[in-house]
């Protein structure tokens, strides 16, 4: 009867482990957002940790009759990666991204973890490159403005 119960505890540790692995070391999703890098601070009570917020072009309403930015919490692993992102508050970035099903304290606050820059300052599309050959009207004056 002492080898079941054993067996049994062994089976439920096991399954216990996969599940921790599971939830908090599997990645879920891998993916890059864009937008105007807003802030990147460390902070944390126990274990310092490094957070940002990526601001997304578009808007959003979370209920009737307001209007929202599209936002991107994510933490950043990576000290000297977060030095980096810290001196390019205010910019256009690219950010490369994991995504957990859990955040673990000394990871950060979120389930995004930045692991990489992909590209920053990436310039505006001109508007006149959207008009086609039969508005000469509106591409002269946006060349006049020009």
């Amino acid at each position: 009867m002492k080898k079941v119960w054993l067996i049994i505890l062994a089976l439920i540790l096991a399954v216990g482990v996969g599940a921790f692995y599971f939830r908090f070391y599997f990645v879920f999703g891998e993916g890059v957002k864009s937008g105007e890098l807003n802030y990147v601070v460390k902070k944390g009570v126990f274990f310092k940790t490094y957070e940002g917020k990526l601001i997304q072009s578009g808007i959003r309403s979370k209920s009737a009759g307001s209007v929202q930015s599209y936002e991107f919490d994510f933490s950043i692993e990576n000290a000297e990666l977060a030095e980096r992102l810290m001196l390019e508050g205010g910019k256009v970035v690219e950010l490369r991204y994991k995504e957990y099903f859990g955040a673990l304290p000394w990871r950060g606050f979120t389930k995004y973890i930045v692991d990489s820059i992909i590209t920053h300052d990436v310039p505006a599309l001109p508007e006149a490159s959207v008009l086609d050959d039969s508005s000469s009207v509106i591409k002269e004056q946006v060349q006049l403005s020009i």
